[in-house]
C-alpha cells in the first residue's frame, strides 16, 4: 500500500520541475513511510511513497520496464491478489521478471494488454502509467474504488495523486472551494467524480482516464450489472461461501505482520474465522491470528441503543475471539483522547475534507495507530452490509417508500451540519436532481416485481454511493498511520454474484444478511450469528458530549465558520444537557469543529 502522485503535460519540460514532484510526493509520506522515489521525463513527472508489504527487497517505485531509456513508468498503490497467476501467464507470453512483487506484474500486464490490463487484475489498486512511446498517461482505479485516485487539470495536461493534498503542492492547483463543492460535501450524497475541491475530481471506481495529445478521455472498464440468477437457495449459499472463502484466503498474503479487525459482529467474525483457518493451514495448528477491537471507557455503563447501534460490541468480540482462537486485544479510549485537538486535527488533515463522523473517526485513527505498533496489514469486514443488505433502510418501509437517498431517513438530514441560509446553496434541489441521476444508472432485469425493482435500487445506491465514503474513511485514516487495510467483501466477483441474487434470497430467514448468516454457520458463536446489525461504535460518555459542545462554541467564535454554519439551528445542540445530546444532533457539532480545523489547516479560497 502506498501513495502515488505526478503529472503529465505537453507544455514545458518536466525535467526542470524536480522540486515540485518531490514536494508533491513528500505530502504522501504517511501513506508510504518505508521508501520514496521520483522519475522525471520531458513530458511527465512521477512520484511514489512506499509501504512495503510484498517483496520487501524488490518492488521499489516508480518502476520502469527497463533501466535504460524506459518505455513505461509505473507508480502503483494497492494489492493485486491474483498476481501469482498473472505472473505465470505473462511469463508464458514471453515476459521476464526482475522481482517477485505484484507491482511488476501490473507493469508487465500493461506492457502486454495496455489499458485492458485493468480487466485482468483482481484486488484493490490505483495506478498511473506513463507510456513514453505513445506519449500517453493512463490512470486506473479498482472496481469498487477501495483505493483513492484524484486528478486535476494543469497547463497542457493532468496532475494526479492518492490524496488532494499532494495536488495542492503543484503550483498550478489551488485549494479552492465553490458553492458546488459545499453542496457535494454537505448533501451527504457521496457522488463519484466531483469533490469538495473546485477542479479536483476522482477517477471513478472501475474507471480509467487517458491523457494524450488528443486530450483527456474517461471510460469505465467495469460497472455493476444485473444478471440472471438461476441458483436455488442451497446453491446460492454454497456459492457465497466459496466466494467469501476465496476472497479471505487470497488476502492473507503479506511479508509483514497481518491482523484482523474483529468487532464481534457477523461480518468481521465470519471473515476472521476464515482467515484464522487459513493461517493454521499455512503455519501449523498453533498459529494464532492477532485481532483488534475498539471500545470506550465506561461504555457498558453509558451505552444507549439507537437505530444504528443496538448493543455493546466488546462482549461479543471477546466471545468471538475465544471461539475462533485468536489473540484478541481491545483498545479502550477515553473522552480526553477523543477530544484532543491534535488528534482531531490529524484526522481532518488526513481526510482533506470537513465532512467526517467525529469521535468515530478519531477513535478509528487512534485504533489504527495502536495496531500499527504490531502489524502493517489489517483485514476488515467493510462492505458486507452493502453486499448482503444489512442496513436498516433495506428493511424500513418508510425508507423503501421514500423518493430520496435512503440513508438520509435513517441518519437524518440533521446529521449534516446546517449551512448558513444566506449562502443560498439550494441543497434540496441538488439532492433531488442527484437522486434522479443515481436511479437512472441502476441496472434492472425485465419482469422484476416492484419490490425487487426497489431493492435493486437500494443495493445499487448503497454499493456505489454509501460505500464510497466508508472506503474513503478507512483508507485515509489507516494510511495516515502507515497501515494497509484490506476489504475482502469488496471482491468484485462476490459483489456481482450477490447483486444479481434476488432479494428473496437475501432475506430468506426474515432478517438482514440471510446469505452471510447462513455462510457463517459453524464459523461464529450463535450469539454473534443472531445479533442484529450494529454500526461502528460511538462513545456515549456525557463527558465527551460536554467537551464537544465546548469545542463547537470555540469553533463558532471564528468569523469564517459563522459565515458557513447556521448558528440558529445549531443552538439547540449547544444548549442540550450533555447527557441528553442524541447522536444526530451531536454529529452537527462534530462537523462544526471539523470545519474550523479544516479551514485552519488548508486555508482554502472560498469562492461562494
Amino acid at each position: 500500500m502506498c501513495g502515488i502522485t505526478g503529472w503529465a503535460s505537453f507544455h514545458g519540460d518536466a525535467r526542470t520541475q524536480a522540486p515540485v514532484i518531490e514536494a508533491m510526493t513528500a505530502t504522501l509520506t504517511p501513506r508510504g513511510p518505508d521508501a520514496g522515489g521520483v522519475w522525471l521525463g520531458e513530458r511527465a513527472a512521477i512520484g511514489h511513497r512506499r509501504l512495503a508489504v510484498v517483496d520487501l527487497a524488490g518492488g521499489a517505485q516508480p518502476m520502469t520496464d527497463r533501466p535504460d531509456e524506459p518505455a513505461l513508468v509505473l507508480t502503483y498503490s494497492g494489492e493485486v491478489y491474483n498476481h501469482h497467476a498473472l505472473r505465470a501467464e505473462l511469463r508464458a507470453r514471453g515476459h521476464r521478471f526482475r522481482t517477485r512483487s505484484d507491482t511488476e506484474v501490473v507493469l508487465r500486464a500493461y506492457a502486454e494488454w495496455g489499458e485492458a490490463a485493468a480487466e485482468h487484475l483482481d484486488g484493490m489498486f490505483a495506478f498511473a502509467v506513463w507510456d513514453e512511446r505513445a506519449q500517453r498517461l493512463v490512470l486506473v482505479r479498482d472496481r469498487l474504488g477501495v483505493k483513492p485516485l484524484f486528478w486535476a487539470a494543469v497547463d497542457g495536461g493532468v496532475a494526479f495523486a492518492s490524496e488532494p493534498k499532494a495536488l495542492f503542492a503543484h503550483p498550478g492547483i489551488r485549494p479552492r472551494v465553490d458553492a458546488d463543492g459545499l453542496r457535494e460535501a454537505y448533501s451527504l450524497l457521496f457522488n463519484t467524480g466531483p469533490t469538495v475541491w473546485s477542479g479536483v475530481r476522482e477517477v471513478e471506481p472501475g474507471g480509467l482516464l487517458v491523457l494524450d495529445r488528443a486530450g483527456v478521455r474517461e471510460r469505465r472498464y467495469w460497472q455493476l450489472e444485473a444478471g440472471e440468477h438461476t441458483d436455488d437457495r442451497e446453491a446460492t449459499v454454497e456459492r457465497v461461501r466459496e466466494l467469501v472463502n476465496a476472497a479471505a484466503r487470497a488476502q492473507l498474503e503479506a511479508d509483514v505482520p497481518l491482523c484482523g479487525l474483529l468487532s464481534g459482529g457477523l461480518d468481521s467474525t465470519v471473515l476472521t474465522a476464515l482467515l484464522a483457518d487459513e493461517l493454521r493451514l499455512r503455519e501449523g495448528p498453533d498459529a494464532r491470528l492477532r485481532t483488534y477491537a475498539v471500545d470506550y471507557s465506561d461504555q457498558a455503563a453509558h451505552f444507549t441503543a439507537d437505530v444504528l447501534r443496538t448493543g455493546h460490541d466488546t462482549p461479543y468480540a471477546i466471545e468471538a475471539g475465544a471461539f475462533i482462537g485468536t489473540e484478541h486485544s481491545t483498545v479502550v479510549l477515553d473522552p480526553r483522547s477523543l477530544l484532543d485537538p491534535e488528534h482531531r486535527r490529524a484526522v481532518v488533515a488526513a481526510r482533506d475534507s470537513p465532512i467526517g463522523v467525529g469521535d468515530m473517526d478519531t477513535s478509528l485513527y487512534l485504533l489504527f495507530g495502536e495496531i500499527r505498533r504490531h502489524s502493517t496489514v489489517a483485514v476488515s469486514g467493510e462492505a458486507a452490509d452493502e453486499v448482503f443488505g444489512g442496513y436498516p433502510w433495506f428493511h424500513d418501509p418508510r425508507a423503501l417508500a421514500a423518493r430520496t437517498f435512503p440513508w438520509l431517513l435513517v441518519t437524518g438530514d440533521e446529521a449534516a451540519m446546517p449551512l448558513n441560509p444566506e449562502l443560498g446553496l439550494s441543497i434540496d434541489e441538488f439532492r433531488d436532481d442527484t437522486y434522479r441521476t443515481a436511479l437512472a444508472a441502476v441496472p434492472h432485469l425485465d419482469g422484476e416485481s416492484p419490490a425487487e425493482h426497489r431493492q435493486r435500487e437500494m443495493r445499487h445506491l448503497s454499493l456505489t454511493r454509501w460505500l464510497r465514503q466508508l472506503l474513503h474513511r478507512k483508507d485515509r485514516l489507516s494510511m495516515a498511520r502507515g497501515l494497509e487495510v484490506r476489504v475482502p467483501y469488496c471482491d468484485h466477483r462476490l459483489v456481482e454474484y450477490a447483486f444479481s441474487a434476488p432479494w428473496s434470497l437475501h432475506s430468506f430467514d426474515g432478517r438482514e444478511k440471510s446469505l452471510l448468516r447462513a455462510t457463517g454457520t459453524g464459523l461464529a458463536p450463535r450469539s454473534v450469528l443472531g445479533r442484529p446489525k450494529n454500526h461502528y461504535p460511538a462513545t456515549h460518555h456525557p463527558d465527551y458530549n460536554r467537551g464537544l459542545q465546548a469545542l463547537a462554541r470555540d469553533a463558532l467564535a471564528d468569523e469564517q465558520v459563522r459565515a458557513l454554519a447556521d448558528e440558529t439551528r445549531l443552538k439547540p445542540s449547544l444548549d442540550t444537557p450533555p447527557e441528553q445530546l442524541e447522536w444526530g444532533r451531536r454529529l452537527q457539532l462534530e462537523r462544526v469543529v471539523d470545519l474550523a480545523l479544516w479551514l485552519d489547516h488548508h486555508r482554502p479560497e472560498l469562492a461562494l
